[in-house]
């Protein structure tokens, strides 16, 4: 069986340094962090104060009341993202077969928030009033709700699902939604993910595992990815969609090409349920998987966009992931974490930078890592690696690679290339 060819000809984002995609990628580019003291509630008492939250988002400016009623905030997030992918698709034209259209969305943790409130008003009156529970409850706090609330605002039949692999979760959406395409099961799939939980029980939660920064007085620059001072990610939120598409029925309706779907990989730490293995042996595994399924070789990829959480030991491993799987080549790449200016979205945090990694090829520009100080290396870092420190460069790409790692030890890696006839 030929498999078919697959495109991205959608993108949309809602993010901590922009709330669409042209606003979002400028300030990538241009190196602007979206940390800063968190609003969403009080975390005076809490040890990290700060988070990369969505900034002016108000969801009654989508929505009506009856339907933000039916919405976690992780839910109204992948909606907005979703809808500005599939109008810069055009995927609601009269002349597509929506029952060949479909959705899957990623969460890693889903309506954290929504638990969170059910659950706290229970332990507070459940004694005296008993068992009293919203009846959204549940449809607003499972981890697939997004992909279903897309499906039925936009008529979309196809395929339709969520993915969970923690921070894997919306790589693993877009593999999903590429080989679904590619075996000629669905046209066009909407594929992202979407997180909201900068809250009192996700921070505290990240916080008593000793995962988060916890530099109060410098929220903008405590996301240093591969920095000897960096002591743990940002938590951030939001969302981010891409249109996938089988390539004869992209040109067949002259819809605009971004770029092609290479491959994607997928692989297990095996290691620890937490915990990178030191070595990176599953990100190794996981790259070398998505370059066989691409059929490319390590020299064909220009740039990485990393998973680079700024995690002591999670950066060490990838690095050497990296030049176990590249050898020389490794030295020729550019490098960088997207991370270092959004903070780590969790289970939307593959979506974001797949589609970061498509603009970088569109545009043929590389987003830095920020944060870097002269100094401030750390001795098993190999500093000979192009991490893109704090500056943009232009670079003709080719071939991106976009690196997810999740809890449980679960690692997705997508593959993508310019667009050739």
């Amino acid at each position: 069986m030929e498999l078919k060819r697959v495109v991205v000809t959608g993108l949309g984002a809602l993010t901590p340094i922009g709330n669409n995609v042209e606003t979002a990628w400028n300030n990538a580019v241009n190196g602007v962090s979206g940390a800063g003291p968190i609003t969403h509630f009080d975390a005076t008492k809490f040890k990290t104060q700060f988070a990369c939250e969505v900034k002016d988002f108000n969801g009654a400016e989508h929505f009506d009341r009856k339907k933000i009623r039916q919405l976690d905030l992780y839910a109204q997030y992948a909606l907005v993202a979703a809808k500005e992918a599939i109008e810069d698709a055009d995927l609601e034209n009269e002349n597509i077969d929506k029952n060949r259209v479909g959705v899957i969305f990623a969460a890693g943790i889903g309506g954290l928030h929504t638990f969170e409130e059910e659950a706290g008003y229970f332990a507070i009156h459940g004694e005296e009033q008993g068992p009293k529970y919203n009846p959204f409850f549940i449809p607003k706090m499972i981890a697939d709700i997004a992909a279903g609330h897309i499906s039925i605002d936009h008529g979309f039949r196809g395929p339709n699902f969520g993915t969970v692999s923690a921070c894997a979760s919306s790589t693993n959406a877009l593999i999903d939604a590429f080989n679904i395409i590619r075996l000629g099961q669905a046209d066009a799939i909407v594929a992202g993910g979407a997180e909201a939980a900068v809250f009192p029980a996700g921070v505290g939660g990240f916080n008593s595992m000793k995962a988060l920064s916890t530099r109060n007085d410098d929220p903008k620059g405590a996301s240093r990815p591969f920095s000897g001072s960096r002591d743990g990610f940002v938590i951030g939120e939001g969302a981010a969609a891409l249109v996938l598409e089988e390539l004869e029925h992209a040109k067949a309706r002259g819809a605009k090409i971004y770029a092609e779907v290479a491959g994607g990989g997928m692989s297990a730490d095996a290691y620890h349920i937490t915990a990178t293995h030191p070595e990176g042996l599953g990100a190794r595994l996981v790259m070398e998987n998505a370059l066989k399924d691409a059929g490319m070789k390590p020299e064909d990829v220009d740039y990485i966009n990393l998973h680079g959480t700024s995690t002591p030991v999670g950066d060490l491993g990838e690095a050497k992931a990296i030049k176990a799987v590249f050898g020389d080549h490794a030295y020729e790449m550019n490098l960088s974490s997207t991370k270092s200016m959004t903070g780590h979205l969790l289970g939307a945090a593959g979506a974001l930078e797949a589609l970061f990694s498509v603009k970088a090829i569109t545009d043929g520009i590389i987003p830095p890592t920020i944060n870097h100080e002269e100094g401030d290396n750390d001795e098993n870092v190999d500093y000979n690696l192009n991490f893109t420190f704090n500056k943009a460069q232009k670079r003709d790409i080719n071939t991106a690679l976009s690196n997810t790692f999740g809890f449980g030890g679960h690692n997705a890696a997508i593959l993508l290339k310019k667009y050739k006839e």
